[in-house]
């Protein structure tokens, strides 16, 4: 079986977050770490795909700019969303050169996702044609990946306790009239999910799908980042998000 590490960020702006995947991803096909996956939030921050349609942001640039939501494009695939607080974000840094199958990749996101939400009895599911998990007719769960020589980053967004508010200034990932929900909203909690608890369901789902045995969770500037085996790691990562 092979292995994966998680890191978890905590809430990091997202260009830091890409920065940091792109130097995990060489890294990753130097060889000089193996499968790692990133656990984080961002500030509210919209992005759309290569190939997205800009027609689909709603927002002006003065909405955005009243409330500090930034907005970039990126080299994912997928159209337009939304990245905030209460999100959990999940960017897998894996090798897939000797699979090389990037349908298969996207139905293992799905089904971690899946997976990590039926503790909660949501009934969580794919829709054929359509990238992304869904609670009945309510999307749930974003999904957007990207490779540079199949090595994967960018990733999934589940929403726990997003405000869904800011779905309102998209068409989410481009499909008209959808409507987006949360595991807060889905199970009408007026009090927050716990997003430690997510984050362990996504790891334990995330193994028992790609078939890796999880190493451990290193959780930066954390109680136990200065005793981690991976302290070298540890600081270029922190050093990074630090700039």
């Amino acid at each position: 079986m092979n292995t994966f590490k998680v890191y978890k960020l905590g809430i990091v702006p997202y260009g830091k977050a890409l920065d940091l995947q792109l130097s995990l991803l060489e890294k990753r096909k130097n060889g000089e770490i193996g499968d790692t996956l990133l656990l984080l939030q961002h500030p509210p921050t919209l992005t759309t795909g290569r190939r997205g349609n800009m027609a689909n942001l709603l927002a002006s640039e003065k909405l955005l700019a009243d409330r500090n939501i930034h907005f970039e494009v990126i080299s994912r695939g997928g159209d337009v969303t939304f990245h905030g607080p209460g999100q959990l974000v999940g960017y897998p840094i894996l090798d897939l050169s000797e699979d090389k199958d990037v349908h298969k990749y996207l139905r293992r996101l799905e089904e971690t996702i899946i997976l990590s939400l039926r503790p909660y009895g949501i009934p969580a599911r794919s829709i054929e044609g359509v990238t992304g998990v869904w609670a009945k007719w309510h999307k749930i769960a974003s999904i957007g990946v990207g490779f540079k020589k199949w090595i994967t980053y960018h990733g999934f967004a589940l929403n726990v306790n997003t405000d869904l508010s800011y779905f309102d200034m998209i068409v989410p990932c481009g499909i008209q009239d959808v409507r987006m929900t949360s595991i807060q909203r889905w199970l009408s909690r007026q009090d927050e999910i716990d997003m430690a608890g997510v984050e362990e369901n996504i790891i334990k789902a995330f193994s028992q799908v790609f078939n890796k045995k999880h190493l451990k969770t290193v959780t930066l500037f954390g109680n136990d980042s200065e005793g981690s085996a991976d302290f070298e790691l540890m600081l270029d990562i922190e050093k990074r998000l630090e700039r």
